[in-house]
């Protein structure tokens, strides 16, 4: 039976509770990835070309600090990530978390939140930065997303 982490970032709540819905119907751990700088709302306006978001956006290169850190990440075989779509993709937050650690013979899925946005390719867009892992196309889920639906991450 493999062990898994779900690990999660979350701008407005979102995310989170349902992160912490999948940790529960799978059986993992949960992680939360927080920012070593929490975003304040002025942070989040995607329309507002130079919010701190819309700045890390626009530049792929750019990585966000991260408060906390997984102690025992060789624990686990399988890397449930979650994030609110940004710009149609991942927020660069979740490169920063996977760029974190030995990721060697792991199995990574992506599950996204969003409130209008597809979830693009996540797995051609996280592959590069979870270096030696299996990344598994990813899911758009709903906040409110069953036990059936959940567990069809792991399918």
């Amino acid at each position: 039976m493999s062990k898994i982490l779900v690990a999660y970032f979350s701008a407005s709540g979102t995310t989170a509770r349902l992160a912490k819905n999948i940790a529960e119907t799978l059986g993992g751990d949960l992680f939360a990835i927080d920012p070593v700088e929490p975003y304040t709302s002025a942070d989040l306006n995607w329309t507002n070309s130079r919010s701190r978001s819309s700045v890390e956006m626009n530049d792929k290169s750019s990585r966000v600090a991260i408060a906390g850190k997984v102690e025992n990440m060789a624990d686990y075989d399988t890397i449930v990530i979650g994030y609110p779509i940004w710009w149609g993709v991942a927020p660069h937050i979740i490169n920063s978390f996977l760029e974190s650690y030995d990721l060697a013979g792991k199995t990574v899925i992506p599950f996204a939140t969003s409130g209008g946005s597809g979830i693009g390719n996540p797995e051609a867009y996280l592959k590069p930065s979870a270096k030696g892992a299996t990344v598994r196309g990813g899911k758009l889920l709903r906040a409110n997303a069953g036990k059936a639906e959940i567990e069809s991450l792991l399918r």
